[in-house]
């Protein structure tokens, strides 16, 4: 099966089932007559920008992240003020607290930006480990980020 195709599939699977798992998507997969590996899935899930969400009743899902109407710089400031309650620098690594369920999404949004001072992001539930390929890159970026949290004026709230 086509790539777009198998990529449609799955598109159409989360936004139609509360999927979880790439072994619940995979199921739903060859429920529907389409089969894959994992490693295929898990290359589908980061191609196409899949993260897990809260769903309205606080269960985590499978959802694709879009960006909207704004610029991606200006969804990561809206997103670090509205979502992270705190931010540790350990040498090259920022550590990043935020709400519960909003840490790989904010991290999608790092990772699609492709800063200079980011060289990896790891990211969980409500935490982030951004790694910085230096301590002063790291500290430098620890300092953009606290401005975003601290100050509404980086907010495009539209």
């Amino acid at each position: 099966m086509k790539k777009s195709v198998r990529q449609s599939k799955i598109e159409q699977l989360i936004s139609q089932y509360s999927i979880a798992t790439q072994e619940e998507l995979m199921n739903q997969l060859k429920r529907a007559g389409t089969s894959a590996t994992q490693a295929t899935i898990s290359r589908d899930i980061r191609e196409m920008q899949i993260v897990k969400s809260a769903d309205g009743n606080g269960k985590l899902r499978y959802t694709i992240f879009k960006t909207g109407n704004k610029s991606e710089e200006a969804r990561l400031y809206s997103t670090i003020y509205d979502v992270v309650t705190n931010i540790t620098r350990v040498e090259f690594m920022n550590i990043i607290r935020t709400l519960p369920s909003d840490g790989n999404m904010l991290a999608a949004i790092i990772d699609d930006l492709g800063l200079k001072e980011v060289a990896g992001t790891l990211a969980g539930h409500d935490t982030i480990f951004v790694i910085s390929p230096t301590t002063n890159v790291a500290r430098d970026f620890n300092k953009k980020l606290m401005e975003y949290v601290n100050q509404e004026l980086y907010v495009n709230k539209e």
